[in-house]
This record gives C-alpha cells, structure tokens and sequence, in this order.
C-alpha cells in the first residue's frame, strides 16, 4: 500500500519550475507545469544519469511535458514516467501527487 509523504509547501514550485528531494532512498524530482504538479525518479533508464541536470549541473529544460536525459538524448513524459525517444527502453518511475492544505504530497 503506497502512502502520502508530504515533500513541500506548494509555494516552493512555482508554475514552470522543478526541484529535486530525498525520499525513502529515492531522487524525485517534482516539476509544476501548467498548474500540476508531477513527480518522477531522476534518473535516465538507460545509463542512470540525472534527469533534471547536465554533466556541469545546469538545468535541462522541459519541451513541453518531456524531458530528456542530457548524455545520450533518451526523452520522458514527466506526467506518465514513460520513454518518448531511445535509447532509454523502460520507463522511469513516476510517483502519484496531490495537494493537501497547500503542501505538495507524493505517493510512494
């Protein structure tokens, strides 16, 4: 049975914005795209890379509802965790949210 963890106020994502939190041995990244909040593990299926930062630690951008892992170009739904482009075969976990009394909650 998955259960609610309460991760952040809501203020702390602003519209387009993500940030990245320790959870049960687990990088989540929470990203807030058009007044949602989705959370996914970030990592890249195919080589265990970060998602939301490149090899130099800068931000990698969002298309839309997509993100792609910087080293070999492999792209995921940030709403879903599935892969949209190779080399990535499996998609990346995506974790349940929720908004609870202003704080942003994730299944795990």
């Amino acid at each position: 049975m998955k259960a609610f963890i309460t991760v952040c106020p809501a203020t702390d994502i602003p519209e387009g914005q993500r940030a990245v939190f320790s959870i049960k041995d687990r990088w989540i990244a929470i990203f807030c795209v058009s007044g949602r909040y989705y959370a996914i593990e970030d990592v890249c299926t195919h080589d265990g890379n970060t998602l939301t930062e490149d090899l130099k630690g800068n931000e990698m951008p969002l298309e839309g509802y997509e993100i792609a892992c910087s080293r070999h170009g492999a792209r995921f739904d940030i709403r879903t965790g599935k892969v949209m482009k190779a080399p990535a075969l499996i998609d990346v976990p995506w974790f349940e949210t929720r908004l609870e009394d202003g704080y942003i909650e994730v299944a795990i």
